[in-house]
């Protein structure tokens, strides 16, 4: 059986996946675009106020991350979301706790 792509954009999913991590685990996660030559990316991550000087996700907030998105380990810096329609999709399921019907693939050296 061959999955159905969503037609969702950049900035739909942003939205989608900000409000799907706050129903779940009822706190804000910061989740914006990229600028420039990452633009289509998305960055998920803690909002400024729960990191450190550095930037860098506090363990637990990794953790919970990890576990919102069904990944076994999420960066210190956070997850970054390619800019691609199949990843789109499977962060979006993933935020919303779906298990994702098509995954995203690595289409950079």
């Amino acid at each position: 059986m061959t999955a159905t792509l969503q037609e969702i954009s950049r900035d739909e999913a942003i939205q989608i996946i900000r409000k799907a991590l706050k129903v779940r685990s009822g706190k804000a996660w910061s989740v914006k675009g990229g600028r420039g030559t990452s633009w289509g990316w998305i960055d998920i991550s803690s909002p400024p106020a729960r990191c450190n000087e550095f930037g860098s996700m506090s363990e637990a907030d990794r953790l919970e991350l990890a576990q919102l998105l069904g990944l076994d380990v999420v960066h210190h810096q956070g997850v970054q979301v390619a800019a691609s329609l199949k990843h789109r999709n499977e962060y979006v399921a993933r935020a919303e706790g779906r298990t994702p019907e098509v995954l995203g693939e690595q289409y950079w050296d």
